[in-house]
């Protein structure tokens, strides 16, 4: 069970993991004109796989990428990749699968490719023991969200439902929140000074039974975000996309987080502020309980798990 054993897709063959490697030349590393997608297992069975992959075509077709592939035979490479990796690992092991589609080479250095060179795609599948486990202790602690100098940037200037490695944004607010205070998850205002994002998280409000999120034309429309909206519609509990300040979310009663890897994390404070006495508050139980439902899988208890492996 070592990380030699892992092996990557790329263009159509599979390489270990310590040989997989992308050109210089290759446009993901020369211009940035990569986007990219992560999916969760849960139980080793992708979730919402195709949803993902209509979000990576979607911004491929922003970026005037063409894929290579079909969306059926991504879907059918991720199914074989994924089956490679399973037995690297124990099989309660859930994954993170990783898709990249690049341009390919970039055109300053065309005369060094053929030239039906194509976009380059890449797919890999890394165990979630250590990245789960490590944040084990926010899930049962909560997170503090402070709000940090940089901005997100505008949809009018980049549409943020392209999802692209190069979110310098998103970098730089994480690194700004760790020197302020260590530990705390940054969040990014809008231009107008609107909350918009966590550093790679959706965030939530929830005030007197109301869940609010910032509207979807100005942030990720996260795969877990819409699932949201569906758990909060089998609980019969009210969500809206709302423009919310600081002070919103400093004033209300429950905050939390989504994403695909973490799922579904409460936040404790924003803003030094704590919510109640700091647990997780009822709103935001029901919605987890409903994830955990929904995905078969109890999330905080498997990183408390991997946890102790580490």
């Amino acid at each position: 069970m070592t990380h030699q054993t892992r092996v990557f897709y790329r263009n159509g063959s599979f390489v270990p993991e310590g040989y997989a490697a992308l050109p210089i030349y290759d446009s993901a590393i020369v211009t940035g004109e990569v986007v990219t997608e992560v999916t969760r297992t849960f139980r080793q069975r992708p979730y919402r796989l195709r949803a993902h992959l209509e979000r990576l075509f979607a911004g491929a077709a922003e970026l005037r990428i063409t894929p290579p592939l079909t969306l059926e035979e991504i879907c059918a490479a991720t199914a074989t990749t994924l089956a490679h990796n399973l037995p690297t690992e124990a099989r309660d092991v859930d994954w993170q699968i990783i898709h990249y589609l690049s341009r390919g080479p970039a055109q300053a250095f065309g005369p060094l490719w053929p030239e039906d060179a194509r976009p380059t795609v890449l797919i890999h599948c890394l165990p979630l023991v250590h990245r789960l486990g490590r944040l084990a202790p926010a899930y049962e602690r909560g997170v503090d969200l402070i709000v940090t100098p940089q901005r997100a940037i505008p949809a009018d200037i980049i549409s943020p439902q392209i999802k692209s490695r190069g979110r310098l944004d998103y970098l730089i607010a994480r690194s700004q929140a760790a020197e302020r205070c260590p530990g705390a998850t940054g969040v990014l205002l809008d231009s107008r000074g609107f909350l918009a994002e966590a550093t790679g998280a959706t965030i939530y409000t929830v005030r007197h039974g109301r869940i609010a999120t910032p509207p979807g034309e100005r942030v990720l429309r996260g795969v877990t975000r819409a699932l949201i909206f569906d758990l909060a519609a089998r609980c019969n509990l009210p969500i809206e996309e709302a423009e919310l300040t600081p002070e919103d979310a400093k004033t209300a009663d429950e905050m939390f987080l989504t994403s695909t890897v973490i799922c579904l994390a409460h936040a404790r404070s924003f803003e030094a502020a704590t919510f109640g006495n700091g647990f997780c508050g009822p709103i935001t139980r029901q919605i987890r309980q409903a994830f955990y439902e929904e995905v078969e899988v109890d999330f905080n208890y498997q990183a408390q798990r991997y946890a102790a492996r580490l």
